[in-house]
Order: structure tokens, then C-alpha cells, then sequence
């Protein structure tokens, strides 16, 4: 559904992500994870703010072992920003949204 996160898996990575014309945000989550809830609205309001622009995706670290290990995620909630199939950003944590927002940007811009 247009403006809101969509999930993947290992299996739907690569075309969801990796072969993206647009710019994606990879939210790295799992379901007991306090902070990861904490800034699971902040992540919705982006997919909402960026239609169009900025794909949003989510990925349950748990059921999804083998993309969370090919990226290094061991500390989550763990965000990447993706495009061109690249990594362009990281950030670690549950951090503000106008941090979240300021990054985005200026990948956008870029």
C-alpha cells in the first residue's frame, strides 16, 4: 500500500530493495524490541511524507537472518537508507525524527 512501510523478507530483498528505481528506507526491527517500537510511527510518517520519493520497508531481523547478517545488523533498531542498491546511510538507534527526516533529505537532494 502506497505511504506506509512495507515488509520484506530474504526472499523479496533483492527486488523490493536492491532493484529499487527509488531511494528505499530499511527499517531493521523485530517484534520485542522496545526501541523499534519507539520509532515505528517516525518510520510510518516518512513512508507517508515521501510518496513518490522513498520507498519504506521493514524487516523482521528474526525471521529474516540471512539479509540482517549479509549487512552487519547486530544492534537494531538498525536503519539503511539504499539507492542504487547501495547503502548511502546508517543509522543506529532510536533517534529523532527530525534527525531521521535531516538525513533523509539530503539523500534525497542527492
Amino acid at each position: 500500500m502506497a505511504g506506509s512501510a512495507v515488509e520484506v523478507t530474504d526472499h523479496t530483498w533483492e527486488e523490493e530493495v536492491l532493484q529499487s528505481p527509488t531511494p528505499v528506507l530499511v527499517d531493521f526491527w523485530a517484534i520485542w524490541c522496545g526501541p523499534c517500537k519507539m520509532i515505528a510511527p517516525h518510520v510510518e510518517e516518512m513512508a507517508q511524507k515521501y510518496i513518490g520519493k522513498l520507498k519504506v520497508v521493514k524487516l523482521d531481523v528474526d525471521s529474516n537472518q540471512r539479509t540482517a547478517t549479509t549487512y552487519g545488523i547486530r544492534s537494531i533498531p538498525t536503519l539503511l537508507v539504499f539507492k542504487d542498491g547501495q547503502v548511502v546511510d546508517q543509522v543506529v538507534g532510536a533517534v529523532p525524527k527530525s534527525e531521521l527526516q535531516k538525513r533523509l533529505d539530503r539523500v534525497l537532494a542527492g
